[in-house]
């Protein structure tokens, strides 16, 4: 027998919010094929999985029993050591498992499932008499299959309940059940033709080939076509013969009997190859880039954290290629992050002239065994990756740089599920692990990275001018009120603006309208009674989608048939309020008929292709009007917008939130730099209600600094981000008495260690998601590191401590660090 101190055990993290790893005995005839990185098979309680080996060690003592490790699944490991000292440092600073962070790291085709199948019992005694239909029919195929999965065995039955056979086939002993992995991932593969070797060894013998198939004037074609692509190829796929010589499979079929060729399956990439072009057009740098791409260079024989903050047209993009192509020529890997998939299409389109099949793009809207295939690309050390920010957790092997563009976007922020990272921070720790350099770049600094500058963490390099000294946009306020009681408002355009459009049209430029709600109407409401339409799930109004004919909630999802007749009183025609994109879309064709205009928000960009083909057509000036929620301030690059209209900038502005001041300048920023990039000066119209408004004014002024230096006083004075932590804490519960019974608790557990560091609970502007009643806790705290240590671990425990309290354990606590 083998003694204790001999045993190899290895430490397991497993896809699972799970708070600690497993430890499994590693059998004899497996330790030469287990090492850190390896993907193992493991069960836990009743199911497989495919775990993830982070340690190996002999003689240790252990709490529980452990279990054997069923198989290696990797050849080679699948993550670096520094790639899972990323993931540890998120768990521990985002207060969430280890667990979890696999699970999003991971590409879902890496994450083995445990399939249920069924099996004939070794004792049963094949006496069928007492089953009935049903039961025998599975009896007979696995009699006959050996064993089925549970999708085979609705199959069988046609239906989609089947557990209470198979339950009572086990109790009658009949069969067995067992988990196996199922393995998601499968290499994509093409059929493809060869010639025999005879044929491919003697050319000569195309005659003899020929005089086979001369009463057959397609297999003379193909046999033409298959000796023709051979010179290029040794592999012929399919589609190519088909194409070239009109052929279909029946004429294939007949040559693969006449042993002229024969078929194979080959593995082929699911990744798109990108082409580069040797004469790509690609602009001299001015002054101002070279300047800039000098004190870069500079910055990082110091510091590895630079803050590019160049206006918007300034061309930012070109620094960033310059820096790429020289990480490339030392061997090293890039990582180019974007906030979101949106912004890829272009900025993918322009890199690949010049970067070619040297370039990868990696996001979360791609397929699984696409993503499984990059990861792996990646690993073999493809030189640039664009992505967002799940692209951090790609296994790079030599990585140089990592360039976060648009820094200041709040969609670098996970929110839900865990772990809810910030993508900017973890660049910071990931490069610091690679020994790598961070760019931050943007038009409109996040307040956390213009602090990070003053307080010397960050270098900043600054380009001030467009390309081609293009003057910023003219950026002139209309006063709402004034357009309002003058009777000068056309719908929700003031006279200066439909003024603006009209001539810009007539120049023939294009126009882009910026209105941060989508839909037809946010709420509908009786004027009679008062009644408004409210989310069955949510404690929110449900906003009017004409085109649909219906009522949607944009938190949860759920759908209702257009209301026609108020339901308290009666009255028809309840009153549609306000106004989305879809409303102006409409209106905007109504007022300038001739016109084409289109909209991108979330409900016409659904697909990627719908995304591309909107942006292609504004870019080709198939689109005059451009109407758009958010999705249009970001990073965008077009040529001929002279107008762009805000249209209600009070909207963001009025948003409860802390960060509303900051968002604001942000995207009205951003938007206005859409206008008058390349030929000459745009005009930028906003319409408020607050023409004095501070954050307005800096934006008219294009005075980052004024806006810096006040916010930073707000900041400072109520204790909020960049100058103390905070920490937000929320509460889940179908039941209103019951989180607030939980939040109570929590309060109370975690006041006495923190004090007055702890505010709440209370109820946020939105009560209900999802059928969810909500309590939130805040804690602000200075920014000191034990301070931070001190309070997350408190935080954990009394998570753990009400998790297991009588009454509340249903409440599910959610902790989110720096919130956005």
């Amino acid at each position: 027998m083998k003694d204790n101190t001999s045993i190899l055990y290895a430490h397991v993290i497993l896809p699972l919010a799970i708070p600690k790893e497993y430890s499994y005995i590693v059998p004899a005839e497996l330790e030469a094929d287990v090492a850190f990185g390896f993907r193992v098979e493991v069960p836990l309680r009743n199911k497989l999985y495919a775990g993830l080996v982070v340690g190996l060690e002999k003689n240790i003592s252990l709490e529980y029993k452990a279990r054997h490790i069923i198989s290696v699944i990797d050849d080679k490991p699948i993550i670096s050591v520094k790639q899972y000292q990323l993931w540890k440092w998120i768990a521990s600073y985002y207060c969430c498992h280890i667990g979890e962070v696999m699970n999003v790291a991971l590409p879902s085709g890496m994450k083995l499932t445990s399939e249920t199948k069924i099996y004939i019992n070794p004792n049963f005694d094949e006496n069928m008499q007492g089953l009935s239909d049903d039961e025998f029919l599975i009896a007979e195929a696995l009699q006959v299959r050996g064993e089925l999965t549970i999708d085979e065995v609705r199959s069988i039955l046609d239906r989609k309940t089947v557990y209470p056979v198979i339950r009572k086939l086990m109790d009658l002993e009949v069969l067995l059940i067992k988990e196996e992995l199922k393995n998601v991932y499968k290499p994509k593969t093409i059929s493809v033709v060869r010639l025999k070797a005879e044929y491919k060894a003697n050319p000569d013998l195309l005659s003899d080939v020929l005089e086979q198939v001369k009463r057959s004037k397609r297999q003379t074609q193909a046999v033409l076509a298959i000796y023709q692509l051979s010179r290029k190829m040794e592999s012929i796929p399919r589609s190519e013969i088909y194409e070239m010589s009109s052929s279909d499979s029946t004429v294939l079929n007949a040559l693969n009997k006449k042993g002229v060729i024969e078929f194979d399956e080959v593995e082929v990439s699911r990744l798109k190859d990108f082409e580069s072009q040797e004469n790509a057009p690609l602009p001299e740098l001015t002054e101002d880039q070279n300047e800039a791409l000098q004190q870069i260079e500079d910055a990082f024989d110091e510091k590895n954290q630079v803050l590019l903050f160049g206006v918007t047209g300034s061309g930012k993009t070109r620094v960033y290629i310059e820096l790429i192509k020289k990480q490339i020529a030392q061997g090293k890997q890039v990582l180019y992050l974007l906030p979101e998939i949106a912004l890829t299409t272009q900025i993918v389109h322009r890199l690949s002239k010049i970067f070619g099949e040297e370039m990868g793009v990696y996001h979360s809207k791609m397929g699984n065994a696409e993503r499984v295939e990059l990861w792996k690309a990646v690993y073999d050390e493809k030189p640039l990756i664009i992505g967002a920010r799940s692209s951090l957790f790609l296994p790079f092997q030599n990585l140089g740089l990592i360039v976060v563009d648009e820094e200041h976007d709040p969609s670098y922020k996970q929110n839900d599920p865990a772990p809810r990272y910030q993508g900017r921070d973890t660049a910071v720790v990931m490069a610091n692990l690679n020994k790598a350099n961070v760019l931050f770049g943007t038009a409109t600094p996040s307040m956390e990275s213009y602090a990070n500058v003053t307080q010397g963490k960050y270098t900043l390099v600054e380009l001030r001018e467009r390309i081609g000294n293009i003057s910023l946009p003219e950026i002139e306020l209309v006063d709402l009120r004034q357009q309002y009681k003058t009777g000068r408002m056309k719908a929700g355009f003031s006279q200066p603006l439909c003024q603006a459009i009209e001539a810009s049209l007539e120049q023939g430029d294009q126009v882009m309208l910026f209105q941060n709600r989508r839909g037809y109407a946010p709420t509908l409401s009786c004027n009679a009674c008062g009644w408004h339409s409210e989310c069955d799930n949510c404690d929110i109004s449900m906003t009017v989608h004409k085109h649909f004919d219906e009522l949607r909630c944009h938190y949860c999802g759920s759908r209702k048939r257009m209301i026609t007749i108020c339901p308290a009183c009666g009255t028809e025609h309840p009153s549609q309020k306000g106004m989305g994109t879809e409303k102006i879309e409409l209106e905007i064709s109504q007022l300038f008929p001739k016109a084409r205009v289109a909209r991108m928000d979330f409900d016409t960009v659904k697909t990627r292709t719908a995304y591309e083909t909107i942006i292609h057509e504004y870019t080709s000036r198939k689109i005059d009007i451009l109407v758009g929620t958010q999705m249009i301030t970001k990073g965008l690059d077009f040529e001929h917008v002279g107008v762009v209209g805000i249209l209600n900038a009070d909207l963001t502005l009025q948003f409860p939130d802390f960060r509303s001041g900051e968002r604001a300048f942000q995207l009205f920023t951003q938007v206005s730099g859409r206008a008058g990039r390349k030929h000459k000066q745009g005009k930028v119209i906003i319409q408020t209600f607050q023409p004095q408004h501070p954050v307005i004014l800096e934006t008219v002024d294009n005075n980052f600094a004024r806006f810096f230096a006040r916010e930073s006083v707000e900041r400072k004075r109520f204790l909020y981000p960049p100058y103390f932590r905070l920490i937000e804490i929320t509460l889940k519960h179908k039941d209103p008495k019951t989180v607030l019974h939980g939040a109570r608790h929590m309060y109370e557990l975690i006041y006495k260690v923190l004090g007055k560091r702890v505010i709440g609970p209370s109820q946020p502007g939105v009560a209900r998601l999802r059928g969810q009643y909500l309590q939130k806790i805040h804690i602000k705290m200075e920014k000191d590191p034990a301070i931070l240590n001190k309070v997350k671990s408190t935080l954990l425990s009394a998570k753990a401590q009400c998790q297991n309290t009588p009454g509340i354990k249903t409440v599910r606590i959610n902790i989110d660090v720096d919130p956005m």
